[in-house]
Order: structure tokens, then sequence, then C-alpha cells
């Protein structure tokens, strides 16, 4: 058999993906997520005399903190699974993925198991979160130097 006739005979068996119903599940999962976390950030506001700005930093804490303790529960996973992409694309899959590993290697220990596994998957996105931040601050600040923007 060859390449060409396996490939047909492998498309003929293999389950088709329901791709538009899963792009409309990861919308509405993100979408319900951003919207709880909007309303979080309405909380910070109204109860605390937050402001729009300065209410964003305690809202993404927040919502990071629930989707880490979602995910201790076991109910981040059926969210995930149920949402796919739109779970994990909001902060709150990077809650999740922290905790998910710290979870998965606590029988190894809390310095060897947890300390040393937690970080793997969420380890790049803060490298890279951090340098990318420092090269935008960096630009803008050359940009306001040269007049270009103003602060």
């Amino acid at each position: 058999m060859d390449a060409e006739s396996y490939q047909k005979t492998v498309d003929q068996i293999a389950p088709k993906r329901p791709v538009l119903l899963n792009c409309m599940k990861a919308f509405l999962t993100g979408g319900i997520i951003c919207a709880i976390g909007q309303l979080v950030s309405f909380v910070f506001m109204y109860f605390f005399s937050f402001t729009e700005r300065t209410a964003s930093n305690p809202s993404v804490a927040t919502m990071v903190f629930l989707s880490m303790v979602l995910t201790g529960f076991g109910i981040y996973k059926k969210i995930g699974q149920f949402g796919g992409a739109g779970s994990a694309v909001p902060v709150t899959g990077f809650g999740n993925a922290v905790i998910s590993a710290a979870i998965e290697h606590k029988s190894e220990g809390f310095i060897l198991g947890v300390g040393v596994n937690m970080f793997k998957l969420a380890g790049p996105v803060i490298v890279y979160g951090v340098f990318s931040a420092f090269v935008v601050a960096l630009i803008k600040t050359i940009l306001v130097k040269m007049g270009v923007i103003s602060w």
C-alpha cells in the first residue's frame, strides 16, 4: 500500500472533528471566563474604590487564584475538556498550568516534585512575558524621549 492510498484509508476511517462546534465552545468558554473577570473587576471598583486602571491587577490575581482552586477540586479540567482553548487562552489557563503540574508531582515531595516541576509549562510563559514587557517598555521609553509619543 503506497502513502496516498494509506492516507485515503485513514481519512475514511478517522472520525471527523467538529471544528465549528469546537470553535463555538471555545468562544463561549473564553467569553464566560472573561465576563466573570469583568465582574470581579467591577466588584473591586464598586466595593473597594479602585479605578478601572487599578482594579486590573487584583482582578487578574483573583482570576488566577480562582482557577487554581477550581483546578485543585478537579472542576477546571472539566471546563477545559468542554471549552478547549477557550479555557487555556485567558489568564486562568496560566493558573491551571501551574497548579496541575504541582498536583501531578506532589508525590515526589515539595522540593524535587512540586518545586521543580511546577513551572515547567508556565516557566517559558513567565520568561517570554517578562522579556516582551521589557522590550515594549524600552520601545515606549525611546519613543517618548524622541517626542514621537507623549507619556
